[in-house]
């Protein structure tokens, strides 16, 4: 499958008058298309530093830079591509088996993240050979 069609880029709603902007992100299928079970957010980290580095079994992502900008490289064991999050209203919905990394955050990026999965180390694949593996074993290949 082409990488693009596998993850989404999604335009939340904006709201914005004299006293400053709105966005919104409407959960449970609507924007972001699963039930938020986490949340957390990345900031302080330079351009040098690449955070994530590893692909989750179950766990489905929203990434959106709330202030800031950062790159996000997405790989599905053949091909990549490559997202930069710049705008607040521009969010990355990332579905299950994709690795990625993020890198390039600028002074104030702060790199917001729902995730359709409470924590469990168990499903993380942190190792890029193991999971190119996974995925050749699931094309076939």
């Amino acid at each position: 499958m082409n990488i693009k069609d596998q993850y989404r880029i999604i335009e939340f709603g904006e709201f914005g008058d004299e006293r400053g902007n709105l966005v919104v992100a409407e959960c449970g299928g609507i924007d972001v298309p699963f039930e938020v079970k986490r949340v957390f957010y990345i900031y302080g980290s330079d351009s040098t530093i690449i955070r994530g580095r590893h692909a989750n079994r179950k766990t489905s992502f929203v990434l959106i830079n709330v202030a800031g900008s950062s790159k996000v490289k997405i790989d599905n064991g053949s091909e990549a591509d490559i997202v930069e999050l710049n705008r607040p209203r521009m969010g990355l919905y990332l579905p299950p088996m994709l690795w990625k990394d993020m890198y390039d955050f600028s002074p104030d990026s702060v790199l917001l993240v729902l995730a359709s999965e409470h924590y469990n180390e168990n499903e993380y694949i942190r190792s890029y050979e193991e999971y190119k593996r996974l995925m050749e074993d699931q094309s076939g290949e």
